[in-house]
This record gives structure tokens, sequence and C-alpha cells, in this order.
């Protein structure tokens, strides 16, 4: 298996940042690589890396990166951006970018998760590449509403001691509190990952506590208050001008519920849909992944 990593420029107005990325396996082997796009926004790309098994299974290239101002394409300054700086474009400009480096624009595959879900969305849907042959979307909504309506019902199902802390120390602006991350904690238990985390997990989200400006900004202070500059993102209205073949993924215990996969399914034309057993990461869930992994390959080769 070779590896090979690197960083590309990526301007924006007159400032030069990089764009850190890995390639497992040989972008010259004529298979369409899969690019990865990772969730926060702002939670680095580590905890993505079991999907190497998709290079293994298909011999497929697959392709991570950090997005700007996370993991290894944190910039200084960062905290000093305005939040006019940190939108969707942005990022998909930083796509874009990669893609033409890579020189793989005429044919590849994204997956993305969570944010990297949306984010995949967006430039399907908005910039329409003629390149993008096979769209995977796990665990990530067409619109922060749907999101905010996944996340707050299942807040609403936890204990009432849990959900009243949350929303207290939320309510005072204390979300730096251990009582509030120890509450927050079960939510994540419950629908996100399950513990112990692997290690992989624990590397990206403790990025996003060394540097959380980007999840910040953006989001908010937590999964299912959201504050930040994605709060009125939607797609809603461009998804059904995709025409790649898309799969979908989501979880019965996932944040992201059906209400935020559902308008996928019913608006793409050439969509597939597979359910899993867990949480929101399949492919660390050790009942998921095996089942996650095969589903992928099989769509990225066969449909």
């Amino acid at each position: 298996m070779t590896e090979v990593t690197g960083k590309v420029d990526f301007k924006v107005g007159d400032d030069t940042y990089q764009t850190w990325y890995k390639v497992v396996g040989d972008l010259t082997s004529g298979a369409h690589p899969l690019i990865v796009l990772h969730g926060g926004p702002g939670v680095s790309h580590e905890y993505m890396t079991p999907l190497v098994e998709i290079h293994n299974k298909c011999n497929i290239p697959v392709v991570f990166y950090d997005q700007i101002g996370i993991g290894k394409s944190f910039f200084e300054g960062v905290a000093d951006k305005p939040k006019e700086f940190w939108t969707v474009d942005l990022f998909v400009d930083e796509l874009e970018n990669l893609v033409a480096h890579l020189g793989v624009q005429n044919g590849f595959a994204l997956l993305g998760h969570s944010w990297g879900a949306m984010l995949g969305a967006h430039y399907a849907s908005h910039r329409h590449p003629v390149g993008l042959k096979h769209l995977v979307i796990t665990s990530g909504p067409p619109s922060m509403a749907l999101w905010e309506q996944s996340t707050r019902q299942l807040l609403q199902a936890l204990p009432a001691d849990v959900r009243e802390t949350i929303e207290r120390h939320e309510k005072e602006g204390t979300t730096d509190s251990p009582e509030y991350e120890k509450m927050v904690g079960i939510f994540f238990e419950k629908h996100v990952c399950k513990s112990p985390w692997p290690k992989v997990m624990e590397t990206s989200f403790a990025a996003m506590m060394q540097h959380p400006t980007v999840y910040h900004t953006m989001n908010g202070p937590s999964e299912f208050t959201i504050t930040g500059t994605l709060k009125s993102w939607s797609c809603l209205d461009q998804i059904h001008t995709i025409t790649t073949p898309t799969l979908l993924t989501n979880g019965v215990m996932d944040e992201a519920q059906d209400v935020c996969m559902s308008p996928f399914f019913q608006r793409i034309p050439h969509v597939k849909w597979a359910q899993f057993s867990q949480r929101h990461m399949p492919f660390l869930e050790e009942e998921d992944k095996a089942r996650y992994f095969q589903v992928v390959a099989d769509f990225l080769t066969y449909a």
C-alpha cells in the first residue's frame, strides 16, 4: 500500500493557506479515487482513516485531507478571522482546489460524513462537477434546520436532569463547565459513538478542542444548539439537481435521524439508502463497520 502526503496552496483573496492531504493508493491506477470529507466543521480527518478499508477491498485510491483551519491545515491567526470568512463556499473552493491539484477532476468519488456530507451535497448541487462519479452522504442533512430538529428531538428524549443541565448551561453561557461536558457526553454515548472511543476519534476531537474556532464559529456550542454561520444553511432547493448516483447512510441511533436523510432520498433521482444499527460513526462501530465498508465498496464499484 503506497501513501503520499503533501500540501497544496489555497488562495483566498490576497492570502494563501495550505491544505494538507494524504493519498492512499495510486492515483494513476485508472480507478476513480474516493475523496473523504471529514465532519465538524473543524474535526480533523483522523477519525475517518478506517475508510482505508475501501482501498484494501477495491484497490480504489482514497484521499484524506484536513480542511482549512484544523489539524494539519491549521494556520496561525485562525481565531482572528471574522465569522464572515467561514462560509460553505470557502470549503467548496478548497475542495475544488484540491481536486484540481490532484489532477482527478475528470473522475472521482466523494464520501462526506456529517458536516462533510453537507459539504458534499452543497458541492454536488451547486457546482455540478462533471467528474463526480459517485456521492456518498453519511449521516448529514440537507439543511441545518432539519439537523436541529433531529438533535433536539433526541435531546428531549434524554433523562430530564441531563436535558435540563445542558439547557441551563447553554442559556447561561457556561458550556466550558465540566458538568456541561459530562452531560453532553451522555448524548454522545447514545447517539454519536460509544465509549471507549477509538484512538483516531480521540485524536480528531482533541484537535477540535485545541483549536475550536471553526466548530464554534460555524456550528455553535454543541450538536443541538446551532448559533453559528451555518444556522441558516440549506441546499434543500437544489438537491434535486444532483444527477450523480448517490448513496445515503445513517444509523438507527444516529443524531442524523431519518428526518435528515429522507429529503435526499425523495429528491435525488439516482439514490440508494442503507441504514445501520448503531450511531453516527458506522465506520467505527464494531457492529456496523464491516457491513458499512461492504455497502460503500459495492456502491463505488457496481453502481
